[in-house]
């Protein structure tokens, strides 16, 4: 190493020595609250709804957005936002509309930020008309409180929970994030994530349970339906007290698929590389086809078709007595 390297080999060691030292007095400053660092200023903002409305329509970028039951009869939406990315609230031809109005100019993107926007319905217990909900980075909260005519959801980057009822259909999808349905009825529900856990419980539908998965797990118990659909490329489902009158329909490319005390009037499993094994309430007329793994299924010659296929995949069921 020649001299000159060593010189500045020093100069950057005692750079980087004051710049800690810098830092080390700062955060002391601070108290160590890292928080304090930010450079994005929050303010709450409440806003009293008196004017009718039926429906629910939200359009933000990265709030979190969450349902509360009013203790009165009022409705309110209290909005935690960045100062200069503030939501407009308006009840505009019966429906309560919640827009994102972002006026910042392209150098106050950049900065230090540790708050989470967070926007906060409060609504009456009871009945609503359709509820839609887009979001790009937030987590999506509903309870029980609640009904909609209809709920649909798009979320990019962000948890959904929701345990509120629909007289129509339930759509939710969203790219990174996991799904979590309970307690609900339905006519239908549509439930889609690229990458993220899904998980459905004590859920009644008139028509079909879709769930589309591209990498993640889904868990989906004590559930009645006319069919289950799913498809997915990565991840293990599991069907638990799962009733269909019509059809169970799943396919993997890689996962195992496993069945507890479930049944189907037709069933259609395909995998490429997982188990099938289970139990189901009531024989079947079983076509089973696997290159290289085992098999073990009832021998019986009546009910509907099961029809399992895997390539590298065991396949066992049994008939739950």
């Amino acid at each position: 190493m020649s001299k000159s390297e060593k010189v500045w080999l020093v100069i950057a060691a005692c750079l980087i020595l004051i710049g800690c030292v810098l830092l080390g007095g700062v955060m002391t400053m601070l108290n160590w609250d890292v928080t304090k660092l930010s450079t994005t200023k929050y303010e709450t903002n409440n806003h009293e709804i008196n004017e009718p409305f039926n429906a629910i329509s939200v359009h933000t970028d990265t709030a979190d957005v969450t349902f509360v039951a009013s203790e009165n009869a009022g409705c309110s939406v209290v909005c935690y936002e960045q100062k200069n990315v503030k939501h407009t609230v308006m009840v505009k031809d019966g429906t309560l509309v919640i827009e994102v109005d972002d006026t910042r100019a392209w150098h106050e993107h950049i900065g230090i930020q540790f708050g989470t926007p967070k926007i906060t319905i409060y609504l009456p217990q009871g009945e609503y008309g359709a509820l839609s909900i887009k979001s790009a980075t937030g987590d999506v909260k509903i309870p029980n409180d609640f009904t909609f005519q209809s709920i649909d959801i798009m979320e990019n980057t962000g948890d959904v929970t929701n345990e509120a009822s629909a007289l129509e259909s339930i759509k939710i999808k969203t790219s990174t994030g996991s799904i979590c349905v309970k307690r609900i009825s339905a006519r239908s529900l549509d439930l889609s994530v690229s990458t993220g856990h899904v998980k459905v419980s004590d859920v009644t539908c008139e028509g079909d349970v879709s769930v589309d998965v591209s990498t993640g797990k889904v868990d989906l118990i004590n559930i009645s339906c006319k069919n289950v659909l799913s498809e997915g490329s990565t991840g293990d489902i599991l069907l638990k007290n799962v009733l269909a009158t019509d059809a169970f329909s799943v396919e993997r490319s890689t996962g195992d698929v496993n069945l507890e005390s479930c049944d189907a009037a037709q069933i259609f499993i395909e995998t490429d590389t997982g188990d099938v094994e289970g139990s189901l309430l009531s024989e079947k007329v079983f076509i089973i086809d696997t290159e290289t793994g085992e098999k073990d299924v009832p021998n019986t010659m009546s009910g509907g078709r099961c029809e399992i296929s895997t390539d590298t995949g065991d396949i066992e069921i049994r008939i739950q007595r």
